[in-house]
């Protein structure tokens, strides 16, 4: 990441789709939660959500108030942040998670993690889309960011470094 960028952050639940050259997308401390990106190299434009949670079912009110908070709704929402940027097709767009971890969660008695990132992909699975890369699942939590000017997905955790999803 180059200091002269402007970084717009993600946070839970937020959703941000950008075209500005020279801007980075970043969210952090994904540990249960997942971070969807969506590129649309024709377009040029990147965009994320902040997933905290599977189903907006749990709390229709927050999912309508912020409907990045959930996989279902939150999925949806950035396809049609999207539809401003002039993507027509969800096939113009090339999808990668990160997240999902068991962080806190040690006897996997709720399972968050592995629940959030079953529940992006039925959200993607339910609009024709798929994620051609992903980094999910373990222990331990992630910072993503996606850079508008190239499309590229990079991924850091503290103690393993930084490497390209």
């Amino acid at each position: 990441m180059q200091r002269d960028q402007k970084k717009q952050i993600v946070g839970l639940g937020g959703i941000h789709v950008s075209r500005s050259p020279g801007e980075i997308i970043k969210t952090m401390a994904l540990g249960s939660c997942i971070g969807v990106v969506m590129v649309a190299p024709k377009q040029r434009a990147v965009g994320m959500a902040h997933i905290v949670l599977p189903e907006s079912k749990i709390d229709m009110d927050r999912a309508r108030e912020v409907p990045g908070y959930f996989a279902d709704s939150g999925i949806q929402a950035l396809l049609e942040e999207f539809r401003k940027f002039d993507v027509k097709s969800n096939r113009d767009l090339v999808v990668k998670l990160a997240g999902g971890a068991t962080v806190m969660d040690a006897n996997r008695t709720f399972d968050i993690g592995k629940r959030n990132v079953l529940a992006c992909r039925k959200a993607l699975w339910r609009n024709h889309m798929a994620a051609i890369a992903e980094d999910v699942g373990g222990n331990f939590s992630r910072t993503v960011w996606v850079e508008v000017n190239t499309g590229r997905v990079f991924v850091t955790s503290p103690g393993r470094g930084r490497w390209e999803l």
